[in-house]
């Protein structure tokens, strides 16, 4: 019995650092295994964003909802497992995330008012260790990174606006017929343009108007800075513990101390 107990163990060991191997290691099975992973989570997103019209397919797309509920369940426990330290891995906004997609793909019929929060698994994918450290390498750490980063933000921010609309307001209001409608009505807001074809009723209405557009100006105003200021290198100093600095800064601008940032155009 004690000899049984042992060999279950054992093997729960091996498949844990076979799992951690997979996830962080920096060889090419793990790289291919990674890269397989982010195809199947791009297709998941086209999957949520076309969920709206999908959801007509009755039984079958029910089934496929459960499918990406297995994957992704497989997926967390997966990344939980490689993790030493739980705790830490629970306070991560990305796994937060991904717990609430979760939930609105195990419970379809129920939480279907809640299926625009899908569309945060976008922002997740694209602002994790995981894609950075896989697609993304060569721009780890850099000003694509931002970029990519703040736009994520931003085209999350309008999809899932757009899905809270569409959830909400399509029986009870005359101009929002269908999706394209409830994203054309995102759009319009979140630019300020306002053609006021579609306006939402009410109070409620009104406060979301509002909430589009300045969290909408404030996401465009990070875009535009992301684009325009000067790019800084993740180096901590090792004084003052600054994290970021000029990519040819020799001294530390808070306290003085010398660096030696690494030049890997040289």
């Amino acid at each position: 019995m004690a000899s049984e107990a042992t060999d279950h163990r054992d093997e729960g060991l091996r498949l844990r650092a076979r799992l951690r191997y997979l996830y962080h290691g920096s060889q090419p099975p793990a790289v291919r295994f990674r890269m397989a992973v982010i195809v199947i989570d791009v297709l998941i997103v086209g999957f949520f964003l076309a969920a709206p019209i999908l959801r007509e397919a009755g039984w079958a797309y029910y089934v496929i909802d459960y499918v990406i509920a297995a994957i992704l369940a497989a997926d967390l426990i997966a990344r939980a497992w490689t993790y030493s330290d739980f705790k830490d891995w629970l306070k991560r906004p990305v796994v937060w995330v991904d717990i609430v997609v979760l939930a609105t793909l195990l419970f379809p019929a129920w939480l279907y008012n809640f299926g625009f929060l899908r569309m945060l698994r976008l922002w997740s994918l694209l602002n994790s260790d995981f894609f950075w450290r896989t697609v993304g390498r060569r721009y780890d750490d850099t000003r694509v990174e931002e970029i990519v980063r703040t736009l994520s933000a931003l085209v999350t921010f309008v999809f899932v606006v757009t899905g809270f609309v569409y959830a909400t307001f399509r029986e009870g209001h005359p101009g929002i017929n269908g999706y394209l409608d409830a994203l054309y009505f995102t759009v319009a807001t979140l630019t300020t343009t306002g053609f006021g074809d579609i306006v939402l009723p009410g109070a409620w209405g009104r406060v979301l108007s509002i909430t589009v557009m300045l969290v909408g100006i404030t996401l465009f105003i990070r875009l535009a800075q992301t684009l325009i200021r000067p790019h800084k290198v993740k180096y901590p100093c090792d004084r003052c513990g600054l994290q970021k600095h000029d990519p040819d800064a020799v001294h530390c601008k808070a306290c003085g101390n010398l660096l030696c940032i690494p030049d890997d155009g040289a």
